[in-house]
C-alpha cells in the first residue's frame, strides 16, 4: 500500500486516533489494487464447483454408478483425501461432492487467504510501505483489520456465487448447498485469522506464510488420520478446522452446531493477533531471528547459489506437498480401483471416452496432467518473483559484481527449472508409481517419467514465455496467468466446449496429447523444445537491452 491510502487532512494527533482509524481507506485501497487478484480467485473456484458437479453428473448418471465410486471412497486412501464419509450407503451427487471436493476448496480458499492476508500485513512492513501509512492518521489495527476484511469479501463471493451456480447448474439441495459453502468459507478464514497470529510472529513475509501453511497441512493430516481411525470420523478429526464443515452432514443429516466452532476460532485467532501486534514493534516479530553469519558462506558467491537458497524452502515445501497428494493418489492404481473403473465405463459412454479401454493409463494420464498443472503454478509463481528482486534493488546490488544481466536472469531461471523437474519427476511420477506399487497395481515405472518429461516441456514454454513477458514488458508480467488460465480451461473444459485446433493449439500442454491413453508425438515435443527456446532467446535479449528499475 502507498501513503496515498490514507487521506493526511485529518488534523487529529495520534492520541486522538483509535486503533482502527484508517481502515475504510486502507480497505478500498486493497481492493482497487486485488481487484483483478480477487475475482480471479473467486470466480475460478466457484466455476470449478459447477465443473465438477456437472461432470460428476454426466460420469455417474445413476445409483449403481455412484455406489462403484461409494466403493472406491472408503479405503483408507479414498478416506484421507476425501472427508468422513457420509452418505456412502446412498450416494448422491451432493454427498459426493461434499464428500470429495469440500477438502481441497478449503484447502485451495485457506491457501489464498494466507497468501493475501501476508501480502497486505507482513509484507507491506518489510518493505517499509506500512511505516509511511502510520506516519498519518492510521491507527495500529487498521491495516492488519482492512486486509482481513478483504478475504471476507472475496471469501463471501465465492460462498454466494458457488452456492447460486450449484443450486442452479447442479439442481443441489437449497438449505445442504448454503450451508456448505458457508462451512467452506469460515474455515478458510480460520486459516485468515492464524495467518494474522504468525504475522506478529515473524519478520519476513515467506515466514509467516510459511507457519501458516504448516499448520494448514498439518490439519489436513490430523483430519484425515483422525477419519481413518473411526468411520465418520474419531475425537482427533475435530481437532482439525477442516473437519468442522465436513461435520455438518451436508446432503445427508444437515446440523449447524459445527460451524459455531469455526465463529469462536476465527476470533480467538484474530484476538491473539491483536494481543501479539500491542507486544512487538512496527516491522519487527516476536521469534527472535537465529544470528546469521558475518559474512556470506563462499557457496553464495554465484548467483545461481543465492537463488537457489532463497527459493530452496518453497520449493521442499512444494515437493513435500505434491509428494504427499500423488503418492496416496497412487494408492488408487491398485486392481480394485481399476476394477471399479472398468465397470464404470462399461455402463457409461462417458465415462468410456474419458478413462479408454485401458482404465489404468486412463487414470494415469489424469493424474499426470493434475501434476503438470500444479508444477505450472509453481514454475509461473517463482518466475514472477524475479520482478520484486528488480523493482527493490536487489538485482543491482548484484550487477555492481562480476555478474552479467544475462547470468542473473539464466540463473533464476535454472533454479526454477530445477523446480520443476524435481516436482514432475520426485513429486508426480516417482511418487504416483510408489503409491501404485503399495497399493498392488502393474504401474512400470517408465510410464509416469515419460509423461513427466512430456509436460517439463510444456512447461518450459510457460517458463520462458513469462521470462520474456519480464525482459520485454515488465508491467505485463501477469500476463503469464492469463496463459496459463487458458491451459487449464482448456486441459478440463477443451473437448467440451469444442474448442478449434487453432485456438486449442495455444495451450502448450495441448501438443503433449493424453499420454499414455495415447502415445506421445516426438515432432510436437520437438516443437515445443523449440518454441521455448525461442523465448528463452528473446527473454535475455530484452533482458538485456532495457533499462532496469531504480528501486
Amino acid at each position: 500500500m502507498s501513503a496515498g491510502a490514507v487521506r493526511a487532512g485529518s488534523r487529529a494527533t495520534p492520541g486522538h486516533w483509535s486503533v482502527l482509524t484508517g481502515t475504510g481507506y486502507i480497505l478500498r485501497f486493497i481492493l482497487r489494487r486485488d481487484w483483478i487478484r480477487l475475482t480471479v480467485w473467486s470466480g475460478s473456484l466457484a466455476a470449478f464447483c459447477v465443473y465438477y458437479v456437472v461432470a460428476i453428473s454426466a460420469v455417474y448418471p445413476d445409483e449403481a454408478a455412484r455406489q462403484n465410486r461409494a466403493a472406491a471412497m472408503t479405503n483408507p486412501s479414498g478416506v484421507l483425501l476425501g472427508g468422513p464419509g457420509y452418505g456412502l450407503e446412498d450416494y448422491t451427487v451432493g454427498a459426493m461432492f461434499a464428500n470429495e471436493m469440500t477438502l481441497w476448496l478449503m484447502v485451495f480458499l485457506a491457501t489464498f487467504n494466507i497468501l493475501q492476508i501476508t501480502r497486505n500485513t507482513r509484507v507491506e512492513e518489510a518493505t517499509g510501505r506500512s511505516e509511511l501509512v502510520r506516519a498519518l492518521p492510521v491507527g495500529r489495527h487498521a491495516a492488519s483489520v482492512a486486509a482481513f476484511l478483504v478475504v471476507v469479501l472475496a471469501d463471501a463471493v465465492f460462498a454466494v456465487l458457488g452456492s447460486l451456480l450449484l443450486i442452479s447448474a447442479g439442481q443441489l439441495a437449497t438449505a445442504d448447498t448454503v450451508v456448505m459453502m458457508a462451512g467452506l468459507m469460515l474455515t478458510a478464514l480460520v486459516f485468515a485469522g492464524i495467518t494474522t497470529v504468525t504475522c506478529q510472529l515473524t519478520v519476513h513475509g515467506r515466514g509467516a506464510s510459511g507457519l501458516a501453511f504448516a499448520v494448514l497441512g498439518a490439519a489436513v493430516l490430523i483430519r484425515g488420520v483422525g477419519d481413518i481411525q473411526e468411520q465418520h470420523g474419531s475425537w482427533l478429526s475435530w481437532l482439525s478446522p477442516l473437519a468442522w464443515a465436513q461435520q455438518t452432514r451436508v446432503y445427508v443429516d444437515l446440523r449447524l452446531w459445527p460451524l459455531g466452532l469455526s465463529v469462536v476460532a476465527i476470533i480467538a485467532a484474530l484476538a491473539l493477533g491483536a494481543f501479539l501486534a500491542n507486544r512487538r514493534d512496527l516491522g519487527g516479530g516476536l521469534l527472535a531471528e537465529r544470528a546469521g553469519r558475518a559474512d556470506a558462506a563462499p557457496s553464495l558467491a554465484s548467483p545461481f547459489a543465492l537463488t537457489f537458497r532463497q527459493q530452496r524452502s518453497g520449493l521442499l515445501w512444494w515437493l513435500v506437498g505434491c509428494v504427499v497428494i500423488f503418492g496416496l493418489s497412487g494408492l488408487f492404481l491398485g486392481k480394485s480401483t481399476v476394477d471399479a473403473i472398468r465397470s464404470l465405463s462399461e455402463q457409461n459412454s462417458l465415462a468410456a471416452e474419458i478413462f479408454g479401454d485401458d482404465p489404468l493409463a486412463g487414470f494415469l494420464a489424469i493424474m499426470m496432467l493434475h501434476n503438470g498443472l500444479a508444477v505450472a503454478v509453481f514454475a509461473v509463481a517463482m518466475v514472477l518473483r524475479v520482478k520484486p528482486e528488480e523493482d527493490e534493488g536487489r538485482f543491482g546490488l548484484g550487477l555492481s559484481r562480476s555478474a552479467s544481466r544475462s547470468n542473473l536472469l539464466l540463473s533464476h531461471l535454472a533454479v526454477v527449472a530445477l523446480g520443476t523437474i524435481a516436482l514432475l519427476f520426485v513429486g508426480g511420477a516417482l511418487a504416483l508409481w510408489a503409491g501404485g506399487l503399495l497399493a498392488g497395481g502393474n504401474v512400470e515405472l517408465e510410464v509416469p517419467m515419460k509423461s513427466a518429461g512430456a509436460f517439463a516441456l510444456g512447461i518450459a514454454v510457460l517458463i520462458a514465455f513469462t521470462a520474456a513477458l519480464y525482459a520485454w514488458i515488465p508491467k505485463a508480467s501477469p500476463l503469464a496467468w492469463v496463459l496459463l488460465a487458458f491451459v487449464v480451461v482448456q486441459s478440463f473444459f477443451g473437448s467440451i466446449l469444442e474448442l478449434p485446433d487453432a485456438v486449442s493449439g495455444i495451450s502448450p500442454f495441448w501438443w503433449i496429447g493424453n499420454y499414455p491413453r495415447t502415445p506421445l508425438d516426438a515432432p510436437h515435443l520437438i516443437g515445443l523444445g523449440a518454441v521455448a527456446i525461442a523465448l528463452l532467446a528473446l527473454a535475455v535479449t530484452g533482458f538485456r537491452r532495457r533499462d532496469l528499475a531504480a528501486g
